[in-house]
């Protein structure tokens, strides 16, 4: 007769009649089961008990000078929660009670039934492998609560989870020490509706109320308070309702941000983390988040236009990562042919398919130890999709042509330009895998978000190309910086090195102008007046301060004053206000400032 298939399960047999334990021995092996060991004493049953992981004992009640009753009283209090099946050759009602209520699966009288006994070692290895997937799944369950808790603790906004009666049921750190200058007292257990009574906080309930009536998310809502030392501060808060299994929402969630210490924090911000150059407001939020989903092993989803990095921030997020030493594999899922795509991902094994001449490592392989990089997610086959989330649940996958499973330790990180919620919604996405690769969500935003980079970026894409191309350029004309700050970037940081390499290539001395730029960057119309040399003027001063009195927003008049001392100079005036050239080329435009009345140098 064949062996059978192997089955799961580490068994030791205690009982001293030899016949019987060599006789369970033989037919248990003979059904695949392995290892199966013996054990005729109860010294030497506890010794293989201690020393090895076993998913089922079975025992006779009656040993050499003890009891299978001991052995299993031995078991508990040595924390060895497998399942027993009792044997005995006297049944008897207290000792079965005792042994149930110790927790044996099982009690069988001799003469034992091979066809019996098989089919309860069945039925308790059975419940064995449940017991572990359970335990399993509450370790993973566990974890990823940690998880949570950690980002929760350690991002720098201020979090509050309030329940459906607006009663505060979780706070981060950052927030409690908010609430300390703002509120006092304010914690877990506060009702927002009776507690704070502020009226500067009267809308952060409205938003609330708002979001638990409509479902829908409250963006960003920014408005002015005061501190318990009449400090005077600016939030911005955001609100967005959650629940669960699609029942009634359960409450809410508010992210406070305090842009006072934001704008405090600028003057120390980074201008390059990694390959990226940027010093916004919204790069600094970004060099934050690296590095905090970076630290945690986690799958992120990368989302964003094309041109904005999300490359350059999936190598960040692995440098950041303790995976830096291990490898990162990149895959564009656009520019492998749907039917190869499998293959490359999983790999498959010689003569699979037609043209499989031989093995293949796919990607996920290559990455074991590291990071995989997936870009262009959203394009992927229902197949692959599949397939994908298997790997994201079990860590395990099959190459193609193989049944044999291959486990590897693999971060995967994906991003996409599309919206995968509508393609969820469409049906062309699955929704399962969506949740599986958005766990962490990190948002690329556009350059045209990014004013303030624009020169930065520029400026270090002019040496980098001068340098390629053994070229004596080293800058821009005021001109040529205004016409970059002005357009809108759809292709955004990759446009704006592209646009600069042309430039680098086309100009023929130290300094790109206008004319090394294409049409289409220079705007039409009234904007295109400012990219041409301005007439020297001479203005009365009286005119000057006439055209002050009437500005009613100080701020302009500030800025009109500021370029009047300077005669026009915008890069003086720009350093005298603390602000970059771009920044006031914009806020010219929003104040609609009238540049005739001073006269320019």
């Amino acid at each position: 007769m064949a062996n059978k298939k192997q089955r799961t399960g580490s068994i030791l047999i205690v009982d001293d009649e030899d016949s019987l334990r060599e006789t369970f021995q033989f037919f248990l092996t003979r059904e695949g089961y392995d290892p199966v060991m013996t054990a005729a004493t109860f010294k030497d049953a506890l010794s293989l008990m201690i020393n090895n992981s076993l998913d089922l004992i079975i025992c006779d009640i009656v040993l050499d000078g003890t009891s299978g009753i001991d052995l299993l009283k031995q078991a508990r209090l040595q924390s060895i929660d497998c399942p027993f099946i009792m044997i005995t050759g006297y049944p008897d009602v207290d000792t079965a009670s005792e042994a149930v209520r110790l927790g044996a699966f099982d009690y069988i009288v001799k003469p034992i039934d091979k066809e019996l006994l098989l089919k309860s070692v069945h039925l308790a290895l059975r419940q064995r492998h449940l017991e572990v997937q359970k335990a399993k799944a509450e370790e993973e369950k566990e974890r990823y609560r940690v998880f949570l808790d950690k980002v929760f603790k350690s991002v720098t906004d201020a979090i509050i989870i309030v329940d459906a009666d607006l009663t505060i049921c979780k706070i981060n750190s950052a927030a409690r020490h908010l609430f300390a200058n703002l509120l006092p007292g304010v914690g877990e257990g506060t009702d927002l509706k009776t507690d704070v009574t502020a009226e500067d906080f009267s809308s952060l309930r409205s938003d609330l109320l708002r979001v638990l009536k409509t479902g829908k998310d409250v963006v960003e809502h920014r408005f002015e308070c005061t501190t318990i030392d009449n400090t005077p501060k600016i939030l911005s808060i955001c609100t967005s309702p959650f629940k669960e299994n699609n029942e009634d929402y359960l409450g809410g969630v508010i992210v406070i941000r305090d842009l006072t210490v934001c704008a405090d924090l600028c003057q120390t911000s980074r201008s390059r983390f990694h390959r990226f150059i940027g010093s916004s407001d919204v790069m600094q939020t970004l060099y934050t988040t690296i590095e905090n989903v970076g630290r945690v092993d986690t799958t992120v989803l990368i989302t964003g236009e094309s041109g904005t990095g999300k490359e350059l921030t999936a190598e960040a997020l692995h440098n950041e990562s303790r995976r830096k030493n291990g490898p990162l594999i990149k895959v564009d899922c656009t520019a492998i042919p749907e039917n190869l795509l499998e293959s490359e991902l999983f790999g498959h094994k010689k003569g699979s398919f037609t043209g499989a001449d031989k093995n293949r490592q796919g990607h996920i392989l290559q990455a074991d130890g590291g990071t995989l990089f997936l870009d262009e997610i959203g394009d992927i086959s229902a197949m692959t999709q599949l397939r994908l989330l298997r790997f994201l649940q079990e860590k395990t996958f099959y190459p193609v042509g193989s049944d044999a499973p291959v486990v590897v330790d693999t971060r995967v990180i994906t991003a996409t330009n599309v919206n995968l919620k509508e393609k969820v919604t469409q049906g062309t996405f699955r929704e399962d895998l969506y949740y599986r690769l958005r766990v962490i969500d990190v948002i690329m935003p556009p350059l045209r978000e990014r004013e303030n980079d624009i020169v930065l970026l520029a400026d270090h894409f002019v040496k980098k190309f001068a340098e390629n191309l053994t070229k004596t350029v080293s800058g821009f004309s005021d001109n040529a910086l205004k016409a970059l700050t002005l357009y809108n970037w759809p292709g955004n940081v990759r446009e704006l090195e592209h646009v600069i390499e042309r430039a680098v290539v086309l100009c023929q001395g130290v300094t790109i102008t206008t004319a090394d730029l294409p049409a289409d960057l220079l705007p039409s119309g009234d904007a295109n007046e400012i990219l041409h040399d301005e007439p020297v003027l001479q203005v009365d001063q009286k005119h000057i301060v006439n055209q002050l009195r009437y500005i009613e927003d100080p701020v302009a008049g500030h800025i009109l004053e500021t370029l009047s001392k300077c005669g026009g100079n915008k890069a003086k005036a720009a350093r005298l206000l603390g602000i970059d050239r771009s920044t006031l080329y914009r806020k010219i435009r929003e104040y609609n400032i009238d540049l005739s009345l001073i006269a320019l140098e």
